[in-house]
């Protein structure tokens, strides 16, 4: 019999351990649970090193966590926390093979295209029965993408805007000068105006010049702004270790 292995994650500790005591109950089934987000990555890597990887992810959409001990891959929110969905973009981006399928205690088609966006395989209703999840665990084991009915429509239409949005991000990050789109790159990897001077051996002036030309083309009037459009045209931050720009004015 191949077993399957499901990681619980959520914070309410009495639904946690209760969902896994009811899926433990199945002959094929094998459970843990983690009451956060870096409990979660702890017992995902563990579980990778002792060749038992995990099959199955069941995550809180409103799953919140202290952010210092999170893995970078996770986002992590201006307040310090990382929700459900950061969650399961950082497994998705760390641990590819791991389905994940997110709990939620309403439906909300924005948060489950944001969900699928993030590489999430479905989106169940936390009252659903327990056949209804099993279902749903072997489903995208299978490869289905699982969502409520009622969310289809909602949810298409939301993927549909992002799409659009997407593409109108792309378009005007293509504006930018090669320097500009790496100074972008800082930005989105949190760097100031200072040591993204630093970085590229610019003077600061010269960092302000081409933040303000970053901003002005993207039609946006703060970092952050330009940040969110970024990664929404899939740009991803510059890499912290080590040099990966050209040294002197070449490109200034």
């Amino acid at each position: 019999m191949v077993r399957i292995r499901v990681l619980v994650v959520d914070d309410h500790r009495i639904f946690a351990e209760s969902l896994a005591a009811a899926l433990a109950a199945e002959p094929d089934v094998d459970v843990a649970a983690a009451g956060s987000g870096p409990a979660a990555l702890r017992c995902l890597e563990r579980g990778a090193a002792e060749g038992r990887k995990f099959d199955v992810m069941l995550v809180d959409a409103d799953l919140g966590t202290a952010a210092a001990p999170v893995a970078r891959a996770v986002p992590v929110g201006e307040d310090g926390v990382v929700d459900g969905i950061s969650l399961v973009a950082g497994v998705r981006s760390g641990q590819s093979s791991v389905r994940t399928v997110v709990l939620a205690e309403k439906d909300d088609p924005r948060r489950a295209a944001l969900a699928l966006q993030a590489g999430a395989s479905g989106w169940v209703a936390k009252d659903c029965s327990l056949q209804r999840l099993l279902a749903v665990i072997r489903g995208v084991l299978r490869e289905e993408t699982h969502l409520p009915p009622a969310l289809l429509t909602g949810v298409l239409r939301e993927l549909t805007a992002a799409r659009k949005h997407r593409t109108e991000s792309e378009r005007l990050v293509e504006s930018l000068t090669p320097r500009e789109r790496e100074v972008l790159r800082c930005m989105v990897a949190g760097l100031g105006r200072k040591a993204v001077a630093e970085r590229l051996f610019l003077s600061p002036h010269t960092v302000r010049t081409h933040m303000q030309n970053v901003l002005g083309k993207l039609g946006v009037h703060s970092t952050l702004a330009a940040v969110a459009l970024a990664r929404r045209a899939g740009v991803g931050p510059a890499e912290l270790a080590g040099d990966i720009v050209e040294r002197g004015g070449q490109l200034a």
